[in-house]
């Protein structure tokens, strides 16, 4: 309906163009009708590359019938939103800062639209810091809808990578909140962001909380996200803080649907000798039967087995395949199907058993 409608009320202009895609379309041709060409799909694509080049005087022409009355209008269109990010890119210093006024007051609305937070992070991008700070004034009181916004997240994960955290005050309002953020579909991507972008003196405090909760938020459908990112990035005390979390639990998180994500990231990126205490826990003998072949029937364990096999010392990897093996061949001639993750560990098996082979799972 609404491609039926500009279709509709195309200018003739538009309507040459549309029909004339050999002629050598420049930004010259088509004034007076910028905003029109802005919100077609082809018209915008020539309005995006022309501009890249554009002399002053053209990118002034193309800024003067956009400005004031057709900045929002612009910003929440399927193509036009694309032309004001490449203003914000390509335009001068005035050029940004009064797009960037164009928009106050609507900040909140616009981060939350579909096309609306792809400007407003473009924007953050391209702006002088005081400008930036207003954003983060405006959108302050409305942070955590921001966040729990399919499009607002982005805006508050912007703002945390580009603005200097001395401005950022609504970080302060993470505190208390972790473990929410955590489990939360968008929340926990903020939450990463803050982790990675934020000084110690801010993300103690929060790595404090994810602590206190980390074995439930490996369990979690987004809070394992957060863990393997501590776990592959973290500082070295918080990620020691988070894989001591698994030892004694290994196998237990390891057949765990998310937290056998999370048991994969430890194995690759804990330090050696962590390392080889959780592969210990695999090799040591239970009561209940030996770990190895409860980790090879599972649908999330073997990953995990088919990892600490991929990552372990010469020594413990031999181990490990001599435990493996036997298990295997039994494996073999009881199971009817025999499934896609035990052809997996026999490949590994193998590509393990050649001589010398020092290779790791990549």
């Amino acid at each position: 309906m609404q491609q039926a409608s500009r279709s509709s009320l195309q200018s003739p202009l538009l309507q040459e163009f549309h029909a004339n895609k050999a002629r050598n379309w420049e930004l010259r041709d088509i004034m007076n009708h910028v905003v029109e060409f802005s919100g077609d799909q082809h018209g915008s694509r020539l309005i995006q590359h022309k501009l890249e080049s554009a002399s002053s005087e053209e990118k002034q022409k193309v800024f003067d019938e956009i400005v004031p009355h057709n900045v929002l209008p612009l910003i929440q269109d399927v193509f036009g939103n694309y032309v004001i990010q490449k203003l914000f890119e390509h335009g001068t210093q005035v050029h940004k800062s009064r797009l960037a006024a164009e928009m106050e007051g609507h900040i909140l609305a616009l981060s939350k639209q579909m096309y609306g937070c792809r400007v407003v992070q473009k924007a953050i991008e391209c702006i002088l810091p005081e400008q930036q700070a207003s954003i983060v004034r405006e959108l302050e009181p409305h942070v955590m809808e921001c966040i729990h916004d399919a499009n607002g997240n982005h805006v508050v994960q912007k703002l945390i990578e580009r603005v200097s955290p001395d401005r950022l005050g609504f970080v302060y309002a993470f505190r208390g909140n972790v473990q929410a953020l955590a489990t939360h579909t968008f929340g926990c991507r903020v939450l990463q962001r803050a982790l990675e972008y934020l000084p110690e003196t801010i993300t103690s405090p929060l790595m404090e909380e994810l602590r206190a909760s980390t074995l439930l938020l490996m369990q979690n459908l987004f809070g394992n996200y957060v863990m393997q990112f501590v776990i592959e990035h973290g500082k070295p005390q918080d990620k020691a803080a988070v894989v001591a979390k698994l030892r004694g639990q290994l196998l237990v998180m390891a057949r765990h649907k998310f937290a056998s994500n999370v048991c994969e990231k430890a194995l690759i990126f804990a330090d050696p000798d962590t390392r080889r205490q959780l592969v210990d826990e695999i090799l040591s003998p239970r009561p209940e039967g030996a770990v190895v072949l409860s980790m090879m029937k599972d649908q999330y364990a073997n990953y995990v087995l088919q990892r600490a096999v991929g990552v372990a010392d010469m020594d413990q990897r031999e181990s490990l395949i001599n435990q493996i093996r036997p298990q295997l061949a039994i494996l073999r001639r009881i199971s009817n199907g025999y499934s896609k993750h035990l052809v997996s560990i026999e490949k590994l098996l193998q590509k393990f058993s050649q001589p010398h082979s020092a290779a790791t799972i990549p």
